[in-house]
């Protein structure tokens, strides 16, 4: 059967032309849609631990820093629902995933209604999605709710951050014993640890937290 023009033109261009770099326009790589100089500015997370997700034995796994080269990726994907940029920054934590002891399920961390409604998309799902077909892990979409429209974290301390989100998320179903917590950025492991709390009260045992970019210090998730 002859592919559809749309699909053939789609396979045309991408054999003619290279991809475009997301950060400069230059040719670049399928695979991460970032040419080789900018690709090598990324820099890899900081290898210390996050003292309020090690506190409930909670392992991290985060494939990049967040700054000055991550954050623009990160932005678009997040705050303008550019899906190349959320494609390019899942191909980019793969290898360090590859390498993970595998969940049950990926379960995203939620958007509220209204936040969701205002951005158009949910970048948490997007990543589990990418990640649960590459790996060949189940996602749980609806298992995981926010109950609460939370103020933004960046407006508030670290004492404040912890109130906001209490009792901020609850589960729609049992958990499985091991699963892994997917989320865009990882600064304080406020977010996370409210999170993971409703996991356990459903039946999580072990529960992973996998992001593409973690802050070095201390600032507001």
């Amino acid at each position: 059967m002859p592919l559809p023009f749309a699909t053939a033109w789609r396979s045309l261009r991408t054999w003619a032309l290279p991809p475009a770099c997301l950060a400069c326009d230059a040719p670049a790589d399928l695979d991460v849609l970032l040419c080789g100089p900018c690709r090598a500015e990324l820099r890899p997370a900081p290898a210390r631990g996050v003292a309020t997700l090690d506190a409930l034995g909670i392992t991290v796994r985060a494939a990049l820093a967040y700054d000055a080269a991550s954050a623009p990726l990160l932005t678009r994907y997040k705050f303008h629902a550019d899906l190349a940029a959320g494609r390019a920054l899942a191909a980019l934590a793969m290898p360090l995933l590859l390498g993970t002891p595998r969940p049950q399920a990926l379960i995203p961390i939620p958007l509220h209604r209204n936040r969701l409604r205002q951005r158009g998309h949910d970048q948490a799902l997007g990543l589990a999605r990418d990640w649960g077909k590459a790996l060949g892990i189940e996602v749980r979409g609806d298992a995981l709710r926010r109950c609460r429209d939370t103020r933004p974290q960046t407006e508030l301390d670290a004492a404040a951050r912890r109130s906001n989100l209490a009792a901020a998320f609850h589960m729609t179903t049992r958990c499985p014993a091991h699963v892994a917590l997917v989320d865009d950025v990882l600064t304080t492991g406020s977010t996370a640890a409210a999170a993971a709390q409703a996991l356990r009260t459903s039946g999580a045992q072990r529960i992973d937290v996998w992001v593409v970019a973690r802050v070095d210090g201390a600032r507001a998730d």
